[in-house]
């Protein structure tokens, strides 16, 4: 008998950037911007339908039931064969609509589909009161039933009007549990959700969070195309720290903002895996932070801090405790990087919180962070920030950031703050590649071209 296949895996490429030397200090702050590219290589251009699993929830109350009439019959007629699905409603706990009877899971193909686009002309919704049970209770029955389908890309489509708004204290505790077994795609209609919950279960559960005013079936079946053109459901970024590192932290910001679990890895103590998923062709970043102490290293002298792996693609993350009085900085190739990136972070947070000043009243507050948005904005070349800051105020300068707020209804605010909290970030410039790597004479862990110790065993390098 033959030897099974190897599933082809995606090209990767990985460079690492520091923002500059860091001085030396009991807790010093070390940041590197990691740029990860990812070719097919050879990869399936579409992941086979049958190893993804679906639930489409729709969070929505009676009185709106007319933005989802139409969309959900069109958007399961639209799912590929052989893909696992359930659809589920809300009364106002999560009820299954379909599959009927005792399946949990039903499996598309031409019948499976035309029934369940007319079940779901009666999709139990919920009424106004009570309310419904909070958005923990839809991602503890998602996690329920996709515990029970081993395929590579679990998935939850959670459709809401904002009815499950209301303080949840479970939520967090419940985004904890579904770290690993799910993702999530949120898609929001109306005008009366609450931003805040819905960009937490896109940025912790790797999707996206998305306001939509007409085309949710369009919507819906362009996020199922989306995971079919993911090449590796799940790939840990891990980081190998030397013992002075005492806090690791990393971030993705571009394409989407999601935050990263560091889980400890047994047996290696300064060893941190952060899992990430859906990958697919394309370029990612990365902002990775290191909190280290200076007391036992060398000053001015090059040490290699961390190394970051990408599959069996590994970079050194390399420094040097730089005194300011003796010597000037070394121009590291690539800083300007980790500049630009922290500037998109604050460019995108001061559009929110500008937002959300507007919304609450505060014209103040909203003119100094829509003006810095824009002065950012400008900077960077990002026309829709732009775009939405004139929605709400007039631009009077924006390389300055003079901008003047208008009153405008709140209500109007969600979806905006929504689009500043998710929208893609723009890519960042180009930045060089990594040099060669020795590897490790005793275990074979590959080092960074400056490193003196290996990360893994401690072993000197030759």
């Amino acid at each position: 008998m033959s030897s099974p296949t190897r599933t082809p895996q995606p090209g990767i490429r990985l460079r690492v950037d520091l923002g500059g030397d860091p001085r030396p200090d009991r807790s010093a702050k070390i940041e590197a911007h990691l740029r990860v590219d990812v070719a097919a290589d050879g990869a399936p251009t579409d992941l086979p339908a049958v190893r993804l699993a679906v639930i489409i929830a729709v969070d929505v109350a009676e009185s709106n039931r007319a933005a989802v009439r139409y969309a959900l019959p069109a958007a399961l007629k639209a799912l590929p064969d052989r893909i696992s699905f359930a659809v589920l409603g809300s009364g106002p706990e999560p009820v299954r609509c379909y599959p009927r009877g005792t399946d949990e899971w039903a499996v598309a193909d031409r019948d499976e589909r035309r029934r369940a686009a007319f079940v779901s002309g009666s999709l139990p919704l919920h009424g106004e009161e009570p309310r419904p049970a909070g958005y923990a209770a839809w991602l503890a029955r998602a996690r329920a039933l996709l515990a029970g389908r081993p395929v590579s890309v679990r998935h939850l489509v959670l459709i809401t009007d904002g009815s499950s708004a209301g303080a949840d204290p479970r939520l967090d505790e419940e985004l904890d549990s579904c770290a690993g077994q799910l993702t999530c795609d949120v898609f929001a209609i109306g005008a009366r959700f609450a931003p805040d919950p819905l960009l937490a279960l896109a940025e912790r559960l790797h999707g996206t969070a998305e306001f939509v005013d007409d085309g949710l079936g369009r919507a819906i079946t362009a996020a199922i195309q989306r995971l079919r053109r993911v090449h590796t459901p799940q790939l840990p970024i891990e980081v190998a720290v030397k013992p002075s590192v005492r806090q690791v932290s990393l971030s993705e910001k571009a394409p989407q903002p999601h935050r990263l679990r560091g889980l400890p890895q047994p047996g290696r103590p300064h060893s941190w895996s952060f899992p990430t998923y859906q990958w697919e062709q394309g370029t990612r970043d990365y902002l990775l932070t290191l909190v280290a102490d200076s007391g036992a290293d060398p000053l001015e002298t090059e040490l290699q801090f961390a190394m970051v792996s990408v599959g069996e693609v590994h970079a050194p993350v390399v420094a040097r405790w730089h005194i300011p009085d003796l010597s000037p900085p070394q121009a590291l190739t690539g800083a300007g990087s980790v500049r630009d990136l922290q500037a998109t972070v604050r460019m995108r947070s001061a559009l929110r919180r500008g937002l959300e000043a507007l919304q609450e009243g505060r014209l103040d507050v909203a003119r100094e962070c829509l003006g810095e948005a824009a002065r950012l904005a400008v900077r960077f070349g990002e026309e829709w920030v732009l775009d939405e800051i004139r929605t709400v105020a007039d631009i009077e300068d924006a390389a300055s950031g003079r901008v003047r707020p208008r009153i405008v209804d709140a209500d109007a605010l969600g979806p905006m703050i929504l689009r500043a909290g998710s929208r893609p970030g723009a890519p960042l410039s180009e930045t060089a590649g990594t040099r060669p790597r020795p590897l490790c004479r005793r275990c074979h862990t590959p080092a960074g071209a400056e490193a003196r110790h290996c990360v893994s065993c401690g072993v000197k390098l030759l």
